[in-house]
């Protein structure tokens, strides 16, 4: 599991037992999920690499550390990853951002693509494909191969809540991809929702049932 991150910071755990909550409403639900991306994206960006350059300060010239090559993007997997978006933004307000749309075919139950739009240069950047849960593995596995279809060649997956089964499937698929859990769960009920979890995250985020 050397490519699966799961965070330990305390104030990662403190904030996802508060969403964990039944009776957490939506408007403290979607902070908290802005606030854990953030959290969680400070995390995962502590690899990225620096390059020295001359700078100017009040008092005299100095070598300073600014980032370095590849810029990043965010990708958030509709719906539920548009709640991470402006924490990850909070930390790197200069990425761009993408939007992938899959729904599940209630036949094959496999994910079926019915929206995408990345930044032009996105197969330059680094990119953070996020989701709030990572269940079945079905959506990232997908979305992650329609990023490398599309050319993309840097990419890490972030999720708060995952299931070990999906962590598993995801990866077999992408052996390649590093993947950041805020907390790994006990297992999936029959129903594929995870367990001990939170829910719905979408419905939860965005108050519907």
């Amino acid at each position: 599991m050397s490519n699966v991150h799961v965070m330990d910071h305390p104030l990662i755990q403190h904030k996802i037992g508060i969403i964990r909550r039944e009776e957490t409403g939506s408007k403290d639900f979607r902070m908290m999920i802005g606030e854990i991306a953030m959290l969680m994206c400070y995390e995962a960006t502590r690899d990225l690499k620096l390059q020295d350059v001359e700078i100017q300060t009040p008092i005299c010239k100095m070598t300073a550390k600014e980032l370095a090559g590849k810029k990043l993007a965010v990708v958030p997997i509709l719906r539920a990853g548009l709640g991470m978006v402006e924490g990850m933004l909070a930390m790197i307000p200069a990425a761009k951002v993408g939007h992938i749309g899959l729904f599940r075919d209630p036949k094959t139950l496999e994910p079926v693509e019915y929206y995408c739009k990345l930044p032009a240069d996105c197969e330059e950047r680094e990119v953070f494909v996020v989701d709030p849960m990572l269940a079945t593995g079905g959506s990232c596995i997908a979305a992650i191969q329609m990023l490398k279809n599309r050319g993309v060649k840097n990419i890490r997956f972030m999720c708060i809540i995952a299931a070990p089964e999906g962590v598993k499937k995801l990866q077999e698929a992408h052996p390649d991809v590093e993947v950041y859990i805020g907390a790994l769960d006990e297992k999936l009920n029959e129903h594929g929702y995870i367990v001990p979890g939170l829910g719905d995250a979408g419905d939860r985020i965005f108050g519907t049932k």
